[in-house]
């Protein structure tokens, strides 16, 4: 079913089926990571976090471009943060 991802709750505890604006979703982040006692972080934390994620698990590019919705391949090669040790365990699986 279409809809919002992340939808307000009123005071009285009810749902309201609306999307939330950008800035009400970091209003909401800001206030549970001080709650928390963790360091502030974003929306878009969460995203990097998930493409993170694929690249730990071996997804190929093709799959993580369309599941980052991303239209550049380059746009989605920004994401790769992996260290050298990464490239050198992927080249040990190589048989030479």
């Amino acid at each position: 079913m279409p809809g919002p991802l992340l939808c307000p709750v009123n005071k009285g505890g009810n749902l309201q089926m609306r999307r939330m604006t950008p800035d009400a979703v970091l209003k909401i982040l800001k206030k549970r990571a001080l709650q928390a006692g963790v360091e502030e972080f974003s929306p878009h934390d969460f995203r990097r976090t998930f493409c993170s994620d694929l690249l730990d698990a071996s997804v190929d590019i093709v799959t993580f471009q369309k599941l980052a919705g991303h239209a550049s391949p380059v746009t989605t090669a920004k994401y790769d943060r992996r260290g050298e040790e990464t490239k050198r365990r992927a080249v040990q699986k190589l048989e030479f």
